[in-house]
């Protein structure tokens, strides 16, 4: 059996027998009705996009809920479109890894286009512009991570792709956040038609984050008279472009070879992974856990797909707030990070098996219950207490789950000052709690510092997970052996950094903390784990 339209057709029982739950709707009408009339398209084509938003919208086609499918584009690494998109006809299999050993097996066909976003590629990038042009468009989305909206690299100098955009306009343009606002220029020439911009990447205020970089590439192209004077008010108009802010949450690891094999001995060919030659990974199919979460501000100029039939929650810019902070400040985001800090460190591949050291689950149980539910306020749409259970007991422990410390450990200094930085600062605004309490989360700052060595517990040398500040905060640490007790004058300048923290550590009486903690961790062989016992 092959992953493509022909040989399911051609082997449907084959592909039920094995299991397989494969799409029941019209795949030529779809297919019609989204290349005359597309309402969703969607930028980045990684495994969360495969595993979440294009499974919901195959459940609403199979149900005749939605009438038109996806289109998906990517921006950044081509290659996914040409080596993993097209020749499996847009197919994917997702593959769910339940806590109670069960996997259920789909084959996913709601993409109905997938284009690349690349101004080399004229074919692709006309079809995006008549897309963009479309009156019946209503929504376009994101998952091309945090850093796929930044305009400056880790030092906060603009880069030289966003520069030759600002200053060139809306032709041929190479930045991601040039080529959107280009497309969204189209748009506007089409006659300022009505669109929702919705970031769904798993970053505070996403959409603020999209505003900010659209409105930029508008504002530098208006003022240089690129671009009509309008366009920039069109980008302000709430009721013609609107920036909802999201929540999504689900797992979504790198393609297993585990869950490879269990493909093969179902008979499925041609399975093999792709690494491309921006180092991206992708297969034929996705593993992913059974949660999952989406939650956006309900706020489409130009209506939308009736996705809450489908699971997604719809809600105030409020509760999203409330529901995302709930979720990256408290209940799940910090735990993840401090496993992934700690897991480096301590030799761990996989971050459910590191829930089955008492010491780290100790540790995760009371960042998240005893120094995070303090400060959540309950959003109303999900129960903070049950939504930390469920990340403890079920989602994190899942030993079905590939997840690595590793990949978790990506760009950690991007999130440190959301993940615990903001738990901090509504501890300095409560007249209850006190900053001082905090015993934990200044556990996994110093446990960050001492991941920053590339050493772990054993003395022994490992690589860094990509960071865009590992440049500008390792050589602060560099020079730091197994054994050293003055660390002050290496260490200040990381914990006073306001942009990694979110504040001042000092200021806020954490820093000397944060260093004793460090110190003790430096102590020698094993002195990871046992100031982590110590004070767990």
């Amino acid at each position: 059996m092959k992953l493509t339209n022909t040989d399911i057709l051609k082997n449907k029982e084959a592909w039920e027998r094995a299991g397989y739950e494969l799409p029941t709707f019209d795949v030529d009408a779809v297919r019609k009705a989204t290349k005359e009339s597309p309402e969703w398209i969607h930028f980045g084509a990684g495994n969360i996009f495969r595993a979440f938003q294009a499974n919901v919208v195959q459940g609403l086609l199979n149900t005749g809920k939605m009438k038109t499918g996806l289109i998906a584009a990517e921006g950044f690494d081509y290659e996914i479109i040409e080596k993993m998109y097209k020749p499996h006809d847009n197919l994917g299999i997702l593959v769910t890894l339940k806590a109670d050993g069960t996997v259920e097996k789909t084959v996913v066909g709601s993409v109905m286009e997938a284009l690349t976003v690349d101004s080399a590629q004229e074919a692709d990038m006309e079809r995006l512009k008549e897309i963009f042009r479309n009156p019946s468009l209503k929504m376009v989305s994101f998952t091309i991570t945090e850093k796929g909206y930044s305009l400056a690299d880790g030092k906060g100098e603009i880069l030289a792709s966003v520069k030759q955009d600002m200053e060139q306009g809306t032709i041929k343009p190479i930045s991601y956040m040039g080529k959107v606002t280009a497309l969204l220029y189209e748009r506007f020439r089409a006659g300022a038609l009505p669109i929702a911009m919705v970031s769904m990447d798993n970053c505070s205020h996403n959409g603020d984050k999209l505003y900010a970089a659209v409105h930029a590439f508008a504002a530098k192209w208006e003022g240089a008279g690129l671009v009509e004077k309008e366009f920039l008010s069109y980008v302000e108009d709430k009721t013609k472009v609107s920036f909802p802010w999201s929540m999504i949450d689900k797992i979504t690891p790198r393609p297993d070879a585990s869950v490879e094999q269990i493909l093969l001995k179902d008979g499925i060919e041609e399975l093999n992974p792709v690494i491309t030659g921006k180092n991206t990974y992708v297969a034929p199919f996705v593993n992913a856990e059974e949660c999952q979460y989406l939650v956006i501000e309900d706020t489409f100029p130009n209506g939308r797909p009736a996705l809450e039939e489908g699971g997604i929650i719809f809600a105030t810019r409020e509760t999203v707030d409330k529901v995302e902070r709930m979720k990256v400040c408290t209940c799940l985001n910090p735990l993840h990070t401090a496993l992934a800090v700690f897991g480096c460190l301590l030799g761990y591949e996989l971050i459910s098996k590191e829930m089955s050291n008492p010491v780290l689950k100790k540790l995760v149980e009371r960042i998240g219950y005893e120094e995070g539910l303090p400060v959540v306020v309950d959003p109303g749409v999900i129960e903070p207490k049950k939504f930390i259970d469920e990340v403890v007991n079920v989602r994190i422990p899942n030993p079905f789950m590939p997840d690595s410390p590793q990949r978790i450990a990506t760009d950690t200094s991007q999130k440190l000052a959301i993940r615990f930085g903001e738990t901090i600062k509504a501890y300095q605004q409560s007249e209850v709690l006190e900053v001082q309490s905090l015993k934990r989360i200044p556990l996994v700052f110093a446990g960050w510092l001492r991941y920053l060595m590339g050493i772990n517990d054993q003395g022994e040398r490992f690589e860094l997970s990509a960071d865009p500040c590992l440049e500008t905060i390792c050589p602060y640490v560099a020079d730091l052996k197994l054994g050293d007790t003055k660390v002050h004058e290496n260490v200040a300048p990381i914990l006073k950094n306001e942009k990694i923290f979110g504040i001042n550590l000092y200021e806020v009486g954490l820093g000397e903390l944060v260093e004793q903690y460090f110190i003790e961790m430096l102590a020698g062989k094993g002195a990871v784990l046992a100031t982590l016992q110590r004070y767990v």
